[in-house]
Order: C-alpha cells, then sequence, then structure tokens
C-alpha cells in the first residue's frame, strides 16, 4: 500500500502539423485533437494510504490521463507523480508496483484463466530460488511442460508459490471453477472478475482501475461494484477508480474528485458534494437527474424573485451572502428529489409536464417553468398526466444559489 501525490501536474501534446483534407494554413482553425494543448492544468492532489478515490468527470475532462500518468503509460510534461516514497515521473511501468484493470479487460485470448492470473507474477522481477536443476534447462522444462496437462508439467518452487497465490485471489472472486477456460468462454462478469484477479494477485502498492464496469449490464454493474468495493476494503489497497458514471462515484469512493477541462473541481466525500458543491458544474454532475437552475433577482433583503409571479423569501442565514447582490440576477438550484407536488401559491413553481417516468415508488416529471426546463421526482401514488399544470414546492431547506457571472456557490451561514 502506498499514497499516491500530484505535485502541479501538467500535460499538454504538442501541435500537430497535418495535410491532405485537414485545413492548416489557409485561415481555417484545425480541431482541438490536431492543435494539441494542455489536457490536465495544475493537479494537485493527495490519495492516501489504502484510500478508494474516485475520478469522474464527463468525457474528454481527462480522468483516464490522470490514470495512465500514474502507471506510466502517458509521460508526465510538468510537475511529479510520487508512489509511496518514490518519484515515478521516470520510472517505466513494469516498475512502479502498479497494477491497472482497463475497460476492455485486455485478457490474453489464446491463454486460460489460470494463466491469465499467472502471466504478471511470472514475469515480475524476482530473485531466483535455488534449484538443483541447471538455469537454462529448468527455463526449457518449464516452458515446454506447460503444453502437457497440468499434473505432467515442471514445477519449479517459485512457480508453486505462484499456484498457492492465484488459488487465493480464485477463492476470494469465486472463480476457482473458471480456472481452465479460456477467455472466450467466460461471460463479462466472469472476465471483469479475471481481470481484477489478475490485478490482485501482485498484490501490488496501487490499484488503478479504468471504467472497468461500462461493459456490463445494469444488475450485473451493480453487483461488481459491491464485490470491488468490499474487495478494496478487505485488501486495503490504494485505489485509483476513474468513471463518468456518477452513481458509482457515489456509491464506491472514500472521496471523490471532480474534473472538468482538465482540472479538477472538487475534492471531497460523496455526501459533501451532492450537499455542498463549490460550483455549478458540480451541482450539476452530480446527482441523478441533474439539478434544476431558475434564473431569478433579488430583492433586498431576502427576496427572490423569478419570471412569472414566483417569489421565495430565503432564509436568515443567508443575509450575508445576499449582501451586495440586490436587483442583480442569480441562478437558483434545486434538484429534483427537492421539489414536491403541491398547491398554487407564488413560493411554488407552475409547471407544464410534458413526460412522465412511472418507476414505481417515485414518478420523474419533465416540464418547463417560463421556458426553462424543470425535472421532479415526486410520489409515486401521484397520478400525473401529459398536459397538466402542477404546482412544485421547494423545500426550504435544500436549494443552492449561485452567481452566474462565477458559477460559484454562494454560500449561507
Amino acid at each position: 500500500m502506498a499514497q499516491v501525490i500530484f505535485e502541479n501536474v501538467y500535460k499538454s501534446y504538442p501541435t500537430r502539423v497535418v495535410s491532405g483534407n485537414f485545413a492548416t494554413s489557409r485561415g481555417q482553425p484545425l480541431s482541438e485533437n490536431v492543435r494539441g494543448g494542455a489536457v490536465l492544468r495544475s493537479i494537485n492532489l493527495r490519495i492516501n494510504d489504502g484510500e478508494f478515490m474516485v475520478l469522474v468527470g464527463p468525457s474528454g475532462c481527462g480522468k483516464s490521463t490522470l490514470l495512465r500518468m500514474i502507471a506510466g503509460l502517458e509521460e508526465v510534461t510538468g510537475g511529479t507523480i510520487s508512489v509511496g516514497d518514490r518519484v515515478v515521473n521516470q520510472l517505466p511501468p513494469k516498475d512502479r508496483d502498479i497494477a491497472m484493470v482497463f475497460q476492455s479487460y485486455a485478457l490474453y485470448p489464446h491463454l486460460t484463466v489460470y494463466d491469465n492470473l499467472a502471466f504478471g507474477l511470472r514475469r515480475a522481477n524476482v530473485m531466483r530460488e535455488a534449484s538443483m536443476v541447471p538455469q537454462g534447462l529448468e527455463t526449457w522444462l518449464v516452458e515446454t511442460s506447460r503444453l502437457f496437462p497440468r499434473r505432467f508439467r515442471y514445477v519449479t518452487p517459485r512457480e508453486e508459490e505462484i499456484d498457492r497465490q492465484i488459488m487465493l485471489v480464485a477463492q476470494s472472486l469465486q472463480i476457482e471453477g473458471l480456472l481452465n477456460r479460456l477467455p472466450k468462454q467466460l461471460s463479462g462478469g466472469q472476465m471483469q472478475r479475471v481481470a481484477l484477479g489478475r490485478a490482485m494477485a501482485r498484490s501490488p502498492q496501487v490499484f488503478l482501475m479504468d471504467e472497468p464496469l461500462s461493459n456490463l449490464d445494469a444488475k450485473l454493474r451493480a453487483e461488481t461494484r459491491s464485490e470491488i468495493v468490499k474487495l478494496q476494503r478487505k485488501l486495503g489497497t490504494t485505489t485509483v477508480y476513474v468513471t463518468h458514471d456518477q452513481t458509482e462515484a457515489m456509491t464506491m469512493g472514500d472521496r471523490i474528485a471532480v474534473l472538468n477541462n482538465g482540472q479538477i473541481q472538487q475534492l471531497a466525500t460523496p455526501l459533501e458534494l451532492y450537499n455542498r458543491p463549490v460550483n455549478r458544474f458540480v451541482a450539476q454532475f452530480i446527482g441523478s437527474p441533474p439539478m434544476n437552475f431558475i434564473p431569478v433577482q433579488v430583492r433586498s433583503p431576502l427576496l427572490i424573485q423569478g419570471l412569472g409571479d414566483f417569489r421565495m423569501t430565503l432564509s436568515e442565514s443567508w443575509e450575508t451572502a445576499m449582501s451586495g447582490y440586490d436587483g442583480q440576477s442569480i441562478d437558483l438550484g434545486i434538484r429534483p428529489e427537492h421539489l414536491s407536488h403541491s398547491v398554487p401559491a407564488p413560493k411554488n413553481l407552475p409547471i407544464i409536464v410534458e413526460l412522465t417516468e412511472a418507476l414505481g415508488s417515485e414518478t420523474y416529471v419533465y416540464g418547463s417553468f417560463e421556458g426553462t426546463p424543470i425535472v421532479a421526482k415526486i410520489d409515486g401514488d401521484r397520478q400525473v398526466q401529459v398536459g397538466d399544470q402542477i404546482w412544485l414546492a421547494v423545500n426550504p431547506e435544500k436549494y443552492h444559489l449561485f452567481d452566474p457571472a462565477t458559477g460559484l456557490a454562494m454560500r449561507s451561514m
């Protein structure tokens, strides 16, 4: 186990000049991928020993690049990355004592599950144990006898140790019965467990996981998600997990780093991200369905007024935050689960229902308020039809306010 530390890490790709069908010098701008440029900017992050850290963000935000830089698959343009007490910027991947689980599983199709699990261990840089057989002959015997059934193979003391490690991993992942199968004979969930097992077998300092559940169906994804969390708690290995699925991030991580445009927007526990987002991007990204945003104007001292007849009085805890905003526009943020079906009143939002999604215990209602899209999560027993006008009450303790110029959250006392 080890902590992972990023100190002012920067990653950029050089500008590439292309020809052919791409415009290069005739006044037409090149695409961002062709121009190159910064991918990660001033990343400062400390991942604690034994922590489950989740990197989350939209596609292209730099989260997978960050993971690949830890693994050594991407070079660092600037800054330092430390694993344990070593700066690993210049170390090749094989010397970093890191195991990575890829989105595509990356299993060797011609090897059995057993040999896939053993692959990294057999190639680890370990001291050869003393043997009565000359080294060259021993290597030949090992490689040749792998073609034979397992009971007829020549086994070195090191191979016996590898076998013990593999069996322990197989038992913990419940894949003992799959060891003689080829990857093509496995289901998606089984292949995922084999990929996890290959990483576990090496007992690395750090696990890296790059969207490992994205190829699984919804039910299997939920099951495997809980298995990964339980295994990480059991092993206590520092884990960095990349996903674009905020549900995975909220349910798995000890802490979550939310990335956008190559920068960390907020680093916090799941509940802190949900309850106290630092800016509008985090507020919208964390939570499903995403937060609603309604433009309103401040009327001193604590009244906010929107389009139509909507107006709402803020609690006294907002008095300091509201000073200086009189007459200005701000954004009112309300999560769908903090809206409830209510009665006509100026403090409630009237919407015309455009779509409903009945899930049994709850119903998602999609509509609009004065041209602003609104999503609400209401009690499933409420009967709502498309075309109805309904009134939605705002939970008086669960709204958020944002400065529209900076996107930063305004804080109550």
